[in-house]
């Protein structure tokens, strides 16, 4: 095939030149990258979870290496939103093409609503992820995850607080992925994005001990790929909104599985550990794909698996 293939997706009305994101809390604020990756050649990335005040986050070792990915314990570490909004956002803005998706992240839903005001009156964010999903912190987060009513409250609250589309970052620590997707659809979701962190735990067997200070964590890598792609299917088929996927994505290939399975877009978090680039890599990588495999338009994979 000689014709360019069109790599665009639309995720709840926004337009990327890409499927492919940079993920929460593996991209910083977007503006540590700028050197490294070309924020123009990647759909998006989704800033660190920004919360009403600033947060240290968990005492340390809270990142360790396992046989196919990695455990972290970061505790959504972040400088704040009303810092992100002062210090950060104006150079983003100068960034031609730069797609911004600011995570919010409260421990309670009145937390999340001042996120939300405080990021209503900045310009320069395409679309906010809800960060419903967290294991690492005692409140929020995976807390509204894992109890449909919660969730659909955050949501609901939220979303009518919201001035832009409103993504939501469900938590693979449930009995029903599918269900909780359509929870959130239900209470006014414009996406849904998944998979966060496994809940999981490593033992230092010398020591008795937890190795991360924060005694467990969230399981994230290649390990967690073909669970997180079997639930982007189930979400997928119980909702009609974008579903985005995440979860071991390291190379192109991933990201096609993804859509295929049911993903309008995906994301990509840990791979950018290990590859600063990763992020554009695969991006690059995908549209080879669709080269090689004579796809005219990337969007076109989207469920486009037979099962």
């Amino acid at each position: 095939m000689s014709k360019v293939p069109d790599m665009s997706v639309a995720v709840a009305g926004v337009e990327l030149r890409s499927p492919v994101i940079a993920a929460s809390g593996t991209f910083g604020y977007g503006v540590e990258f700028e050197e490294i990756v070309s924020l123009d050649k990647i759909g998006a990335f989704v800033t660190k979870g920004l919360s009403r005040e600033p947060m240290a986050g968990n005492p340390t070792p809270r990142i360790i290496e396992t046989a196919a990915g990695m455990i972290n314990a970061i505790g959504l570490q972040n400088m704040g939103v009303r810092a992100f909004v002062e210090e950060k956002l104006p150079k983003l803005r100068t960034i031609k093409g730069a797609v911004v998706i600011a995570n919010v992240f409260g421990y309670t839903v009145e937390d999340c609503l001042e996120v939300i005001r405080v990021l209503n009156d900045a310009e320069g964010i395409a679309m906010y992820e809800l960060n419903a999903s967290c294991p690492n912190t005692s409140h929020g987060g995976m807390v509204f995850g894992t109890d449909s009513g919660l969730l659909y409250e955050l949501v609901t609250r939220t979303k009518g607080a919201s001035r832009r589309p409103l993504m939501v970052k469900l938590s693979p620590n449930v009995t029903s992925i599918g269900q909780m997707a359509k929870v959130a659809e239900d209470a006014g979701a414009d996406a849904v994005s998944l998979v966060n962190t496994f809940v999981s735990l490593a033992i230092d067997v010398e020591t008795r001990r937890s190795r991360i200070a924060n005694v467990t964590g969230g399981l994230s890598g290649p390990a967690i790929k073909p669970i997180a792609v079997r639930m982007v299917h189930d979400a997928a088929k119980a909702v009609r909104i974008p579903v985005v996927g995440m979860g071991g994505i390291v190379r192109a290939e991933d990201a096609v599985e993804f859509m295929m399975a049911g993903a309008t877009a995906v994301q990509v978090g840990t791979a950018s550990y290990a590859d600063p680039r990763a992020v554009e890599n695969i991006a690059n990588g995908m549209r080879k794909w669709c080269v090689g495999h004579q796809v005219e338009h990337v969007a076109g994979l989207t469920g486009a698996a037979v099962l």
